[in-house]
């Protein structure tokens, strides 16, 4: 599985983006999908992740609210739409994909992983 990332950019406080992160291959609606986020200096987090069918979504709590992951089986897509930014999600965004079909938080679960998109908010 190849994953592509895309919609980052540069941002002021308060406003939007909608990240896009485009799979290859036949097997996407197999695959629960995640995103994570990398700030400079820091580790890897976890941001939002969604079951196969996208009935199932979890959040971290720094986004719950603001942040919402939704997929598109038959395009082989998955998205983060970003609300009420604030400079604190300043990242390298990665969109990562589960074999396994579990919706967890947990990155070492994760089998396949994008390039990464920079999302910079400014105050």
């Amino acid at each position: 599985v190849q994953l592509q990332a895309s919609g980052g950019g540069l941002v002021q406080a308060g406003g939007s983006l909608r990240l896009s992160c485009a799979a290859s291959g036949p097997t996407f609606s197999r695959y629960a999908m995640g995103w994570f986020r990398q700030a400079p200096g820091k580790e890897r987090e976890f941001v939002a992740s969604i079951s196969r069918n996208g009935g199932s979504t979890y959040y971290a709590d720094s986004v719950k609210g603001r942040f919402t992951i939704s997929r598109d089986n038959a395009k082989n897509t998955v998205f983060l739409q970003m609300n009420s930014l604030a400079p604190e999600d300043t990242a390298v965004y990665y969109c990562a994909a589960d074999t396994s079909a579990i919706v967890t938080s947990i990155s070492y679960r994760y089998d396949y992983w994008g390039q990464g998109t920079q999302v910079t908010v400014s105050s």
